[in-house]
């Protein structure tokens, strides 16, 4: 039997390997903490695995999963948001990701610290760049640019598994978008996970052609299609420990 590649579920993976220190468990379920990211998973997308993941939810919490198919309705749960999402890779990608700085000489990008947290929230909120919370930062690297004192662009790391690291949270302010600020950070980044002997990915909405376009150049191809879903629990839904 063929064995689960580790980006196939990858939040549960991630949950259950390199970021397990952090994860929040009941039976076959897994999620971080709210304040890290909204993001959780089960091991099985089935009735089992919804109540196992309900057990970690408050009164009408909410959770991030990413699904095989497009969410069909469950008993105790609604929809908040879904959309497909594009999971790209970049194998062998070095060569077009050569690191370079912002055009601009005053414009440099620097590591970001717990005390840049609040504007890495109010810039996350501002361009939505996928659930973004106080304690993200704590997922791995986050570097960003500043003008005039305030930061206008970031990316980052999130889910972490054997061999891979995603990069996350890229985005750019919109009075400073088309000045090459997500390139240059995401190509920082990716050196970064390389020189740790990783391969790095990401998950992209599957409407956003610009973003797919950029990261196509710099050498990410789509390894599969999923479906990304924001779920609010409707009901009480725990169950005794296993």
């Amino acid at each position: 039997m063929q064995s689960m590649h580790p980006l196939d579920k990858v939040i549960w993976t991630a949950l259950n390997t390199r970021q397990a220190a952090i994860a929040e468990c009941f039976g076959e379920a897994r999620r971080f903490p709210f304040d890290v990211t909204l993001l959780g998973a089960f091991r099985e997308e089935n009735d089992h695995g919804y109540k196992c993941l309900a057990s970690l939810l408050p009164p009408r919490g909410i959770v991030g999963v990413f699904l095989h198919a497009p969410y069909a309705d469950r008993p105790g749960w609604e929809l908040q948001i879904g959309a497909p999402l594009a999971q790209m890779v970049c194998e062998n990608g070095a060569a077009k990701s050569k690191r370079t700085d912002p055009p601009e000489a005053d414009v440099q990008f620097f590591d970001l610290t717990p005390a840049d947290a609040p504007d890495m929230v109010e810039l996350a909120k501002m361009t939505n760049p996928g659930p973004f919370h106080i304690r993200a930062r704590e997922l791995g690297n986050f570097i960003g640019i500043r003008k005039e004192g305030r930061l206008i662009a970031m990316a980052g790391e999130r889910l972490k598994v054997p061999g891979y690291s995603e990069i996350s949270g890229i985005c750019t302010h919109p009075d400073h978008a088309g000045r090459g600020y997500a390139r240059i950070l995401t190509t920082e980044i990716m050196g970064r996970i390389r020189e740790r002997g990783e391969t790095p990915f990401l998950h992209v909405r599957a409407d956003n052609h610009r973003a797919i376009a950029l990261y196509e150049k710099l050498g990410f191809s789509t390894r599969m299609m999923s479906h990304y879903a924001v779920l609010r629990k409707m009901t009480d839904g725990k169950l005794s420990d296993e």
